[in-house]
């Protein structure tokens, strides 16, 4: 039922734009706010080998903020690995990396339970070639100015790594 449920959810999401979140704060976000902008969209956590990618997530945001936003996205989805609450997660962020950057509530970003935005970025990467994108934390989706899926990035590929910087400049 639940399956159901997120597809039917997902079949209502046409555009990145479609979708409201919430912060690791509680406040209401909503991804439309960035058109015109590039998103770059991390599924993350705070006990990974890929958690110091907070640090060139935060660098990459600050450096290129009249062009590209960072969002994270908090998950627990590998070996346990972001088990903390919402404050929690949002106090290591902050305390460890200086992160400044949108960072949504904690989700699942795959799975049964996987959050409508991650279906649907899933079903686009797919399109795009890119056959179950999300094998870890730290992937990276790349979305254009226009809301457009432009590329997908494993968790080894560094947030500063020209794969990702080419599209920047």
């Amino acid at each position: 039922m639940k399956t159901l449920l997120i597809a039917m959810l997902a079949l209502a999401f046409t555009s990145i734009y479609d979708f409201k979140l919430t912060s690791l704060d509680g406040k209401a976000f909503d991804l439309a706010a960035y058109k015109g902008k590039k998103i770059l969209i991390v599924n993350t956590a705070s006990a990974c080998g890929y958690t110091p990618q907070y640090a060139d997530l935060e660098a990459l945001y600050e450096g290129h903020k009249d062009k590209l936003v960072v969002v994270g996205f908090p998950a627990n989805n590998f070996m346990n690995q972001e088990k903390g609450t919402n404050a929690e997660i949002a106090s290591f962020c902050k305390k460890n990396y200086g992160v400044t950057f949108p960072m949504s509530e904690k989700v699942s970003v795959k799975g049964d339970d996987i959050h409508p935005l991650f279906k649907y970025l899933t079903e686009e990467a797919e399109k795009l070639g890119v056959k179950d994108p999300i094998k870890w934390n730290f992937t990276k989706f790349l979305v254009d100015e226009n809301g457009k899926l432009l590329a997908v990035f494993p968790s080894k590929v560094k947030p500063t790594d020209e794969a990702i910087t080419k599209y920047l400049n």
